[in-house]
């Protein structure tokens, strides 16, 4: 029998109606899980696919996960995440009290992201140019 894992991180999407669309999520989901493997990493959604937010925080507290870590990932600080995920993390909180989570930035507040997406478009326009 495994021990429970102290933290875990949750990476949090938007969701959508294809089930595609999370495909980059889920590699960032496994790769993540690879290089920290004492580390519990979930991926959930704020709307159309599983598991939800509240879901994967059940999941986790119900292994006796004491600090969760939610990492959106969104390009920019928009009303989901502005007014959205302060209201379902207040009720999810109250849900499971023992729990510390902590919330980050959106992902496009990366500097070091923003600096990738750049580089790897002018490598994709480098590529294409006579």
């Amino acid at each position: 029998m495994s021990a429970a894992p102290a933290s875990a991180i949750i990476l949090f999407a938007h969701g959508a109606r294809d089930p595609s669309w999370a495909d980059p999520f889920r590699r960032i989901a496994t790769r993540l899980g690879r290089k920290q493997s004492h580390l519990r990493v979930e991926l959930a959604f704020l709307e159309i696919m599983q598991p939800d937010l509240a879901s994967a925080v059940a999941g986790l507290a119900g292994e006796g996960t004491g600090h969760i870590t939610v990492i959106p990932l969104f390009l920019a600080q928009g009303g989901h995440l502005k007014q959205d995920l302060p209201r379902l993390l207040a009720d999810i909180q109250s849900r499971h009290p023992a729990i510390r989570i902590d919330v980050t930035s959106a992902i496009g507040d990366s500097e070091d992201l923003t600096d990738a997406i750049a580089d790897w478009a002018f490598a994709q326009h480098s590529s294409r140019a006579g």
